[in-house]
């Protein structure tokens, strides 16, 4: 039993109130307020994982946890709050920063895929919701690309997210009904350019007309138009809208399009502005 005792890290376990940790070595990452703060919106008692701490001189050193903490202080409304914390007492700084720089170095991360079907196997209703659609229309969810399988979850859950259960319905019949399940037309750049459509033009794209006009481009000539006109979710949207207007009468404008778009511009300016004020006051208080 003795060999094996040098498999077990000298550790011990300690509750310290937030307000007695310190987590701003150089070597740390930036501290994001974007995600402390959708975090602790969502926040769940039984995610939080125990802060790795070294304690060097009396001061507890955080090396691993410094967002974990900042949840916590913004969900419990003080810094008082404890949280459990693996102390380590024969640290040097240089060794900390070795394992923050190395700690995830072979962890293997989940893919969306498994992250997914964890959630379905857990009975959460976003993803049960999103498999009943998409096995509604003949097909089902895959970790890689095959004939009736999407594999593109992430952005499934986006569309969800962003537009809603109608858009992400109406974008998965758009495309099945335009390229017949062809499995390129369902990769994330065509659902979600058609999406990013149908959330700005609404009921002036006429769902026949689309399907007419579309089905006669292939799916990668849409791919290849998206690829030179300009990268993600906006170059697929204007390949998309460039065949759909194509010979039309009356077509779709396209100010409509990029004044959207410009709009999302300002508002995501807006809230870093906000999140930089938000990370300036933590600051202070830790000063």
């Amino acid at each position: 039993m003795d060999n094996l005792t040098k498999y077990v890290p000298n550790v011990h376990f300690e509750q310290i109130p937030i307000k007695n940790l310190v987590s701003n070595q150089e070597y740390q990452r930036n501290l994001s307020i974007n995600h402390v703060k959708k975090a602790a919106s969502n926040f769940d008692l039984y995610q939080i994982n125990p802060v790795k701490v070294s304690r060097r001189n009396g001061i507890n050193y955080v090396f691993n946890g410094q967002h974990t903490i900042e949840i916590v202080a913004l969900v419990s409304e003080s810094r008082e709050t404890p949280v459990w914390c693996m102390v380590y007492d024969d640290l040097e700084y240089t060794h900390e920063a070795d394992i923050f720089a190395n700690q995830m170095k072979y962890v293997k991360p989940l893919m969306p895929y498994e992250i997914f079907m964890a959630n379905v196997e857990a009975g959460n209703d976003k993803q049960l919701i999103i498999k009943d659609l998409v096995e509604s229309y003949g097909l089902h969810i895959t970790p890689s690309g095959c004939p009736g399988g999407i594999c593109a979850v992430s952005s499934l859950e986006f569309i969800h997210d962003r537009y809603g259960f109608h858009i992400l319905d109406l974008t998965l019949r758009l495309t099945i009904g335009t390229w017949e399940g062809e499995p390129q037309s369902l990769s994330a750049g065509i659902l979600k350019g058609i999406a990013k459509l149908l959330n700005i033009y609404g009921e002036d794209i006429k769902e026949d007309t689309f399907k007419d006009r579309l089905s006669r481009i292939s799916v990668k000539e849409v791919v290849r138009t998206a690829k030179e006109r300009r990268p993600g979710s906006m170059g697929f949207a204007e390949s998309l809208l460039l065949y759909y207007n194509k010979k039309a009468r009356n077509p779709l404008p396209w100010d409509q399009l990029y004044a959207r778009h410009s709009q999302k511009a300002v508002e995501q300016t807006a809230e870093n502005e906000k999140a930089e004020k938000i990370s300036s006051n933590i600051e202070n208080e830790k000063e």
